[in-house]
């Protein structure tokens, strides 16, 4: 047996891994930012590394356009223009490439490339049920994301692809996804599907059930499904080797995995779930990104300290504020009141705060690399955006 080649170092900051890696993928529970932390991502390595980049969004929601300026995007790659970073006032040093799977588009593809024969090829495509069973395939989304991923990787169009999967929990789905297609397969599910196409002799035990079947759903939905499935255990080798070769390219020390989250309970549980998944499978976790993290000033003594001060003498630093005439202040009373809402606020915040980096501080044990990204003044809506998230990764 080969050895297995040793991982390389950990990255000191997001441009050498970004710099030292072919695939990266960004997992995430939903509303933590992983989308825009992929564009994000993306952007900065096209403005200062170079080479062409893809940002391959598995996440149906079409956000992603609307930052980088395009109406709309598929299946097939699509640039970014250049207009869309001059107007940032930015001159990138390689191309940014965004693609949406495409479902249908990516199961014709597959299709294509595994069917035995035209005749076969030609009989799947043309099956009334193909487009709404491939829609609702056990784990077909999964699996068609890395295919493409697959596909577009052993293309060597990119220099780097950075993939924006489901949430966490569908993202072990997107893990897992090549292994269990190739056991339905094989599976007792499927020579079940399969049975009135194989044989016009049924057993007596599974004659009610078709007869049953039959009047409800009609003999040629059965026949339809029956022959959908048959045609497609046809494409089973082509499905067992693309796997393990998926397998293979996950694990490989050009490939790594960003864990997107913030510091709320419920996500952080979710980011810990998926750092332990990762670990498990001995694959590598490059990065951790926290997004919407408190600034540490909250976790200051000294500003604590002041916070508490105020609350205790807000009355009589409102009295000197008015006896100073300060700003034409007049009204004790109200200056009090605020200055009590404003010191309680930053007791209050400092709670959360002091949290947060207690939470941080678990879940960085493991990952080499960790950034912590603070509210933004405004939501990201175009590149300028993208590259002003970037660079809080990238320092």
């Amino acid at each position: 047996m080969a050895k297995k080649p040793a991982p390389l170092p950990p990255p000191a900051t997001f441009e050498q891994l970004l710099s030292t890696r072919e695939i990266v993928v960004t997992c995430g529970s939903g509303g933590v930012g992983k989308t825009t932390t992929a564009a994000a991502a993306g952007a900065m390595a096209a403005v200062h590394l170079g080479g062409k980049v893809l940002v391959l969004t598995v996440d149906p929601a079409r956000r992603l356009a609307t930052a980088l300026g395009l109406e709309q995007f598929g299946n097939v790659e699509t640039q970014v223009p250049a207009e869309a970073f001059a107007a940032a006032g930015v001159e990138p040093r390689g191309e940014l490439w965004v693609a949406m799977l495409d479902m249908k588009a990516s199961w014709d593809d597959l299709v294509e490339r595994y069917a035995p024969d035209e005749e076969t090829r030609e009989a799947i495509l043309a099956n009334p049920l193909y487009q709404n069973i491939t829609g609702k395939f056990v784990q077909s989304h999964d699996y068609i994301a890395m295919e493409r991923l697959y596909e577009i990787h052993v293309s060597g169009r990119y220099d780097l692809i950075i993939v924006d999967t489901p949430p966490t929990r569908n993202a072990i789905d997107f893990l897992e996804a090549p292994e269990r297609m190739a056991d339905f397969f094989s599976s007792r599910l499927l020579r079940w599907l399969t049975a009135p196409a194989r044989s016009r002799i049924l057993s007596t035990a599974s004659k009610p059930f078709y007869s049953m079947a039959d009047r409800i759903l009609g003999s040629q939905f059965l026949q339809d499904i029956a022959d959908f499935f048959l045609l497609f255990q046809t494409m089973y080798d082509g499905f067992v080797e693309r796997a393990r070769s998926i397998e293979r390219t996950l694990a490989d020390r050009s490939t790594t995995f960003i864990v997107v989250s913030t510091l709320d309970t419920a996500p952080a549980r979710e980011a810990e779930f998926f750092i332990e998944a990762l670990s498990e499978r001995e694959l590598n976790l490059g990065a951790l990104v926290l997004n919407k993290v408190l600034p540490p000033f909250f976790v200051d003594p000294d500003a604590g300290a002041t916070a508490e001060q105020v609350c205790r003498e807000s009355a009589d630093l409102a009295e000197r504020v008015v006896a100073d005439g300060v700003g034409g202040l007049t009204d004790a009373g109200q200056v009090t009141r605020v200055l009590r809402e404003m010191g309680e606020s930053f007791v209050n915040y400092r709670v959360v705060a002091t949290r947060e980096a207690e939470e941080a501080a678990v879940l960085g044990e493991r990952p080499g690399l960790v950034a912590a990204v603070p509210y933004l003044e405004s939501d990201v809506h175009d590149v300028a955006g993208l590259l002003e998230l970037g660079e809080r990764l990238w320092t």
